[in-house]
């Protein structure tokens, strides 16, 4: 399709009278990293949850693939390719990475007419979670239990899963998260890679990965965007610096 592949359109929530966030609006192309940055309680991880599914907007809408699925639930907006990863790793751990990737796939392309088939023999679902396991580098750990691997690692196995649902959006809030610099750098080396295919959204505090992977940058600022632009243009505005960025967007 032409045209963005999500799209939040002037979404507003509010919990009582606490305004969560007001008025945002973004577009994700195709082919992109489009990150979204601010402050703890500007409104982010909001925002992905509403995006998701996962909560109900108070105001506005959501677009996916030309498709207004703001009533939509989380499930149906997974099955209609939007993948999510969440803060806290949300994998099997006493099952091995193949494992975590072939029930991902299995979730998705469910096959309940197949009563005579063994799930774990399943050759569309074993098929797409190799798939996925090996564009996310994971293909040598395949056989080890998810509770073997090293943190960055267990990341990287989180967005596995999500590939192997085959989405064309991908949620992912804050993949980084209690990385050192050697798991950063094969992260964002992934994230690169998830360009083709995908449009990403990616909800990130590290600044020098933000900058470094990103194609746009949204920013938000109790609740509201103040800024959406190319790195460069966020990394020179004025009220950015300002409000979030302070002397680190100088140098």
């Amino acid at each position: 399709m032409n045209g963005p592949l999500l799209q939040a359109k002037g979404l507003s929530r509010r919990f009582g009278a606490l305004r969560a966030i007001e008025s945002v609006s973004l577009d994700l192309e195709p082919d992109t990293v489009h990150a979204v940055i601010g402050t703890n309680g500007a409104g982010k991880s909001t925002l992905i949850n509403i995006l998701s599914g996962e909560i109900p907007a108070s105001g506005g809408q959501v677009w996916l693939h030309g498709n207004n699925v703001t009533d939509w639930s989380q499930p149906r907006r997974a099955k209609a390719g939007l993948g999510r990863s969440y803060q806290r790793n949300t994998i099997f751990l006493p099952l091995t990475v193949r494992e975590n990737c072939r029930l991902a796939a299995q979730a998705h392309g469910q096959r309940p007419w197949a009563i005579w088939e063994s799930a774990s023999r399943c050759a569309f679902s074993t098929e797409r979670g190799d798939e996925a396991m090996e564009r996310a580098g994971l293909a040598e750990h395949a056989g080890k239990p998810a509770a073997s691997l090293a943190h960055g690692q267990k990341r990287q196995l989180e967005i596995a899963m999500c590939l192997a649902t085959r989405p064309r959006v991908l949620l992912l809030d804050e993949p980084l998260a209690g990385m050192g610099a050697e798991e950063s750098e094969r992260m964002l080396e992934l994230l690169r890679s998830l360009r083709q295919g995908h449009g990403v959204l990616l909800v990130e505090h590290d600044m020098d990965a933000v900058f470094a992977v990103a194609d746009r940058i949204t920013v938000m600022v109790n609740g509201s965007v103040i800024a959406s632009d190319a790195p460069e243009a966020i990394r020179c505005n004025e009220e950015v610096q300002v409000a979030y960025l302070g002397d680190e967007a100088s140098h």
